[in-house]
């Protein structure tokens, strides 16, 4: 087993690798390099944890989850196109979001636990806003997979008075999270803790169901954001630096991510948090603007002596035209990974 000092250690690296991490992916040069101090840091992360001194119990039971399911996430890595992406980062997202909420009723109902130097009200209150915000990125992921599979209809569900409704639903949460409160100091709280994960579950089905399928990238990035601030109160509730830290990394950098990709699409950040994102209210772009930046034309000669002269060539489609495997002619090995295996070929013009 790993001394506690030398798992505090291997926290500190593996935060460290994280924030390397989220600098060599801000960048496409970097991206490559970045993907890998994550992964050097999760393994880091992960090792530390499992072989800890305070992982005494059930350590057989723990190696079997973990090996069925790394098992199924290389599985999974290995068969998914690249164009499915976006699907499997909202599937990921949903699991977080359900950890969250068992980890939150594990933590509440466990009958060993124990409270010292720790104040019950604000424990509790960490379990709550921990279970909220898990439950609300476990449905609300589910339904942005759905839009994004074809299994749900991507045209948005707007109901009568949604905004009220959504707005009842935040007063009934804050409403039974004081009762749960009041009624955990007395020995009790698992009613309104139920309620309120019900209630979680109604919200993040019917916000990400008002917003349009064209819409759920952005939505699974401020669901990135959600899963992140589900792990940070986990680790909250757990007394675990590493998942605060690293929790703290992923909200922030999704929710700046989110108003990047708003601010670019002239969308407003406050309608994906509140829902109904892309379905009116926002500022339309101007069909008279003039052209902005600078043109820079190329002619063929001068393309291929830059194709002959270059050590490395990346072609990025956009993300539209690889769903709808638009490119013409044969199929290239270099598109393999971006398009799905189309042999479409344009039409005679």
């Amino acid at each position: 087993m790993i001394p506690t000092g030398v798992v505090t250690v291997s926290y500190i690296v593996a935060t460290v690798l994280f924030i390397l991490a989220l600098g060599g992916l801000s960048n496409q040069e970097t991206a490559r390099r970045g993907n890998w101090y994550g992964i050097f840091g999760m393994a880091i992360a992960l090792l530390a944890t499992v072989f800890s001194e305070n992982v005494t119990q059930n350590f057989g039971l723990l190696i079997v989850a973990l090996l069925i399911g790394g098992s199924i996430g290389l599985v999974l890595a290995r068969r998914v196109q690249m164009t499915q992406m976006p699907e499997l980062v909202a599937v990921l997202h949903s699991l977080v979001g359900l950890a969250a909420v068992a980890v939150g009723f594990a933590s509440f109902m466990d009958p060993h636990k124990s409270f010292v130097g720790i104040d019950l009200t604000i424990h509790d209150i960490e379990t709550y806003l921990g279970i909220l915000i898990g439950a609300v990125t476990f449905s609300g992921s589910v339904i942005a997979f759905g839009k994004l599979s074809g299994r749900i209809g991507g045209s948005p569900m707007l109901l009568p008075a949604r905004h009220w409704m959504n707005l009842a639903l935040l007063i009934g949460a804050i409403w039974f999270g004081r009762e749960f409160v009041l009624q955990s100091a007395a020995g009790g709280g698992i009613a309104p803790l139920i309620i309120m994960t019900v209630i979680a579950l109604l919200f993040g089905i019917h916000m990400v169901m008002a917003i349009g399928g064209a819409d759920m990238p952005v939505v699974v990035s401020m669901l990135n954001s959600y899963s992140g601030w589900a792990a940070s109160a986990t680790g909250f509730m757990l007394n675990n630096d590493l998942l605060i830290v690293t929790g703290a990394l992923v909200g922030s950098s999704g929710a700046i991510l989110s108003y990047i990709m708003c601010r670019a699409m002239n969308r407003r950040f406050i309608a994906v948090i509140a829902g109904g994102f892309g379905t009116g209210g926002g500022t339309p772009a101007s069909t008279g603007a003039q052209d902005q930046g600078e043109v820079y034309p190329i002619d063929p000669q001068e393309t291929a002596a830059l194709l002959a002269s270059a050590k490395e060539v990346m072609i990025i489609p956009g993300y539209g035209m690889a769903v709808a495997r638009a490119y013409c002619g044969k199929r290239a090995s270099m598109f393999d990974s971006a398009f799905t295996r189309s042999r479409a070929a344009c039409p005679a013009t």
